[in-house]
């Protein structure tokens, strides 16, 4: 049974341009955009129509799953509270990351992520989800047991993107020791002597892991396709690195030499969407909109916030010269899709998914009115 919908009045961000006119749907597919209200339909009354957003980089869901230390809420009630604020943000694809390896973060057991992806995907199967969760494996290289956890998902076609990290004092994020110290000391209450027996192991650890860790499990995520991601690259050496490794997606670059460098080696460059809305970073590194107004942003992530993502984009068409509303809407929506090889969404145009959202907004904070995934409505 053929089901058809229609949307009419509405201003249709594309790609590349923006025109008013109506949105055709049939079975799940975008199948005409008209210039003009030829059709007879839902009346936009001027709406935005956007693609559903697609988030790469998002740790929301480790906020409900432990809402407090050493607290861990129902692993299916974590995650349809975190799918719902999720779609009704307009996200309607999200890597949800997973912790591979214990670093000084700490948390969680092994065993625990594992048993968190099966149950996205058991909730998938029930039907209690909104949008659609792949995983992110956030794979802390520095890590003594890293590839054992690793190792938990070998053969999980959910896994589609997996990013290198070293969050070890002196590395990348943390280059200088008052960022680590504040991170580390201060907000632990570690005495000098216990702080430094900390960055001593895990200093002795990044030097022993890193590399081999790194290069194993690149090779790994070359075989089976899976898009790799660089982490808080700082310096043209974290990206020759990164280069050799097959990376495409570069997160959270550190200094605008990473960043520009990336971006011309061919790299999706993404940065946090709280940094665009706040107006920096929230751990004193490079701000977004600097990166935007330079050429060199390509993605935005909410990362802690989920409604940031629908919220940047406008501030940076808003601020940011250069910067189309089409074009920033892109950063949220075709280059993410495109970056981690889901040609089938991330755009409107005929013969794509209808993974949609409208949008009003006149000025300040956008509201998500209506969104819909592979044209059904799911917020």
């Amino acid at each position: 049974m053929t089901t058809e919908t229609v949307f009419t009045n509405a201003r249709i961000v594309l790609e590349d341009s923006m025109i008013s006119g109506s949105v055709q749907i049939r079975d799940g597919k975008i199948a005409d955009i008209s210039e003009g209200n030829v059709h007879v339909g839902e009346d936009f009354e001027g709406d935005y129509l956007i693609p559903g957003l697609v988030e790469l980089h998002t740790d929301h869901l480790e906020q409900h799953y432990s809402p407090r230390p050493g607290v861990r809420w129902n692993a299916t009630a974590a995650i349809q509270a975190h799918d719902a604020q999720i779609a009704s943000s307009g996200i309607t694809t999200v890597f949800d990351c997973l912790r591979m390896g214990s670093d000084e973060d700490g948390g969680f057991e092994h065993g625990e992520m594992r048993d968190m992806a099966d149950a996205i995907q058991a909730a998938e199967r029930d039907g209690r989800l909104r949008s659609e969760h792949l995983i992110h494996l956030r794979c802390e290289v520095s890590a003594d047991n890293v590839l054992e956890h690793f190792a938990d998902f070998e053969n999980d076609s959910h896994v589609r993107l997996v990013s290198l990290m070293d969050h070890a004092p002196g590395q990348r994020q943390f280059q200088t020791m008052d960022q680590y110290i504040f991170y580390y000391q201060k907000k632990r209450g570690l005495s000098d002597e216990v702080f430094k027996a900390f960055i001593d192991k895990r200093v002795a650890e990044s030097q022993r892991n890193s590399t081999p860790h790194r290069l194993a499990i690149a090779k790994h995520c070359a075989e089976r396709g899976i898009t790799v991601a660089s982490h808080d690259d700082a310096t043209l050496a974290h990206v020759d690195e990164a280069i050799e490794n097959g990376v495409k997606l570069a997160e959270f670059p550190t200094s605008f030499e990473a960043a520009a460098a990336s971006h011309k080696a061919g790299m999706s460059v993404l940065m946090g969407a709280p940094n665009v809305v706040r107006g920096k970073s929230h751990s004193g590194n490079i701000a977004a909109r600097d990166l935007a107004a330079n050429g060199v942003l390509d993605v935005l992530s909410s990362d802690y916030v989920p409604l940031s993502l629908l919220y940047a984009p406008f501030i940076l068409a808003d601020d940011v010269d250069g910067i189309s509303l089409p074009k920033a809407i892109s950063m949220v929506t075709a280059t993410p899709a495109r970056t981690a090889g889901l040609a089938d969404r991330g755009r409107i145009a005929t013969g794509l998914r209808a993974d949609l959202v409208r949008v009003h907004r006149e000025a300040g904070v956008p509201v998500s009115r209506a969104v819909w995934r592979q044209g059904r409505r799911v917020a």
